[in-house]
């Protein structure tokens, strides 16, 4: 005989089942009969974030540190609410979460109960699929074809709603065997099509000017496809570049290594891009910021574009191979076709040339100086003091995030740790802190803006009393950077809102929430001050005061094609309009 048990019992043994170990979450009236559940076990640690925006991004940093899904607990209304950013930045950058959000008992539900709003209706389009669970003995078998949903095929976020009544209300639960898991509906295509592959091995055999662009589709597949991918580059010899999302897939040390495209990538990285005969995409989308003109975009090349999500072909870029599979399964079945068909490494060296001319432009130089901290030289010198360490890095989103992007190197995946396509200020801070408790003897150090971090800086308290020695370096230029940029180079330099005035005492701010708080105010301070904040045991805040006014090179200007970058304040590469001229 089974014995029933309440609908938020069945919850916490499913989750159990599944292997769930942290749930982030904030308790409201909505959900008290789960946290009710939760006070007595102690097979799933429960942390308190201080607002669920903060809950979502900390499930994000743990899925994306650990290779997990992040699992999130809210309440009704305006904890449903507040959780919406997160998992919209889950959806666009293929993070796996499942959120369970409180609502209202069903007989309340569609009456403006209190805390109740369409959780449903809200989440439709901004997760993979979502759930309102109406009957306790079906609540387990949801839980574990939404762990399946958000882990497979691309991943991302799913929401199950569960009203306060189903919580209460008593069924048997049962662990579902891998024979009736009820996701019928839902299974992607893991394995290409081979012979799509062996087209795609004999078309990168016969190019003579290949590149490998790669995505977080790679870091998404698993630790073996980061391997998978560099055994790929040494059979065909192909430079190799990536997306913001794709840094640590291709080791940044790596002689093939041409450094991030895109609208901040480096000039080498977008003119290979333009240059090449072959077009390699592996788990990236060809989003806008890669691409910039889509007229303009590499417009001779043939282009493979290998992804698990069919609905990413042909979306934005026409492309001639469209291949639908799991990447690193891809790779793999490449790797071994390759091998079978005893295809040398083609002679690549005129295109290497090519290469070795584009990489002599140093686009990722930035004037020194020896009055004030340069953002770049700060990054270039926390890197320097910590890649030993292979610290897992987090950012907010701005000028710092792109100069974390360029000059950290990243030698290995799931150490970079950033807002991609919804670019979510304030996802840092909380990122960290998940990305610590899934790694709780790694380096974790959230490289922000003084801006960004404001966002969420209440869980500043989370870190405290979970005793996690997350480290934060602001980048303090007192500007929204990247908008005074955008500012300075489109909009006449008018300042509308863009400063940011009112700045708090970072360090008295940090020391009030428990922390270690260090200003570095001049050049001669860097080094000694990444130092102390390296030493320091348990949480640390360093406001590191930089150039006002530097901007943020490479840049692609709005509007223009992926070969018309600015990169540096004196100097324009490529054919630009007259517009794009007058910007520098």
């Amino acid at each position: 005989m089974v014995t029933e048990r309440s609908g938020a019992d069945i919850l916490i043994e499913a989750l159990t089942d599944l292997g769930v170990e942290v749930v982030f979450g904030y308790p409201g009236g909505a959900v008290l009969p789960i946290y009710d559940a939760i006070f007595n076990q102690t097979r799933i640690r429960h942390i308190l974030v201080r607002q669920e925006g903060g809950a979502v991004h900390a499930a994000e940093g743990y899925a994306r540190a650990t290779g997990k899904p992040g699992v999130v607990l809210v309440t009704s209304g305006p904890g449903a609410t507040n959780a919406v950013t997160g998992i919209v930045d889950a959806l666009m950058d293929s993070i796996p979460l499942v959120i369970i959000t409180g609502q209202v008992p069903t007989g309340l539900i569609g009456t403006d109960a209190f805390q109740e709003c369409d959780t449903i209706g809200i989440t439709r389009h901004c997760t993979k699929h979502n759930y309102l669970v109406k009957d306790p003995a079906k609540l387990g078998d949801i839980v574990h074809e939404a762990f399946h949903i958000a882990t497979s095929g691309r991943p991302g976020p799913v929401v199950i709603d569960l009203p306060k009544d189903v919580q209460v209300a008593t069924a048997a639960y049962r662990k579902p065997g891998t024979a009736n898991l009820p996701h019928k509906g839902y299974r992607p295509q893991v394995k290409a099509d081979p012979s799509l592959i062996g087209a795609a091995v004999e078309m990168i055999a016969s190019a003579k000017r290949p590149i490998l662009y790669t995505g977080g589709g790679i870091i998404n597949s698993g630790p073996a496809a980061s391997q998978l991918l560099r055994e790929l580059q040494r059979l065909t010899g192909a430079p190799v570049t990536s997306t913001l999302m794709g840094l640590g897939a291709y080791p940044a040390s790596g002689d093939a290594w041409l450094g991030m495209l895109g609208m901040h990538g480096t000039y080498e990285a977008n003119m290979a891009m333009h240059g090449c005969d072959l077009m390699i995409c592996l788990g990236a989308r060809y989003d806008d910021r890669v691409t910039g003109r889509l007229d303009a975009f590499s417009p001779d090349s043939t282009k493979i574009h290998i992804d698990i999500d069919r609905a990413s072909h042909n979306k934005t870029v026409q492309v001639d191979l469209p291949i639908v599979g799991d990447v690193g399964r891809a790779m793999e079945d490449m790797i071994k076709m390759w091998k079978a068909s005893q295809h040398h490494k083609p002679d690549l060296t005129a295109w290497w040339a090519q290469i070795e001319e584009w990489r002599a432009r140093d686009s990722l130089y930035f004037p020194p100086s020896d009055t004030e901290i340069m953002p770049q030289e700060a990054v270039r010198r926390l890197h320097e003091a910590t890649k030993a360490r292979k610290p897992i890095i987090t950012t907010e989103v701005g000028q710092h995030q792109m100069w974390a992007a360029l000059y950290m190197g990243f030698e290995g995946p799931n150490k970079w740790l950033t807002s991609g396509g919804l670019g979510t200020m304030g996802y840092g801070l909380p990122a960290a802190i998940g990305a610590q408790l899934g790694n709780p003897n790694a380096l974790v150090i959230d490289v922000a803006g003084e801006a960004s971090i404001q966002m969420n800086i209440q869980e500043l308290a989370t870190a405290t009393q979970y005793k996690l020695p997350v480290k934060v370096f602001i980048l303090n230029n007192e500007y929204m950077g990247m908008v005074r940029q955008w500012q300075d180079l489109t909009y006449g330099g008018r300042h509308s809102h863009s400063y940011s005035d009112s700045l708090p005492d970072f360090v008295k701010l940090a020391e009030a929430y428990g922390w270690t708080g260090i200003r570095i105010e001049g050049p001669d301070e860097l080094d000694a001050g990444i130092a102390r904040m390296l030493e320091t045991d348990g949480p640390v805040m360093v406001d590191c005061r930089v150039s006002k006014v530097a901007n943020c090179f490479p840049m692609i200007p709005s509007g223009a094609a992926h070969t018309e970058m600015i990169l540096h304040a004196n100097e324009v590469s490529g054919e630009m309009d007259d517009e794009a001229k007058a910007l520098v």
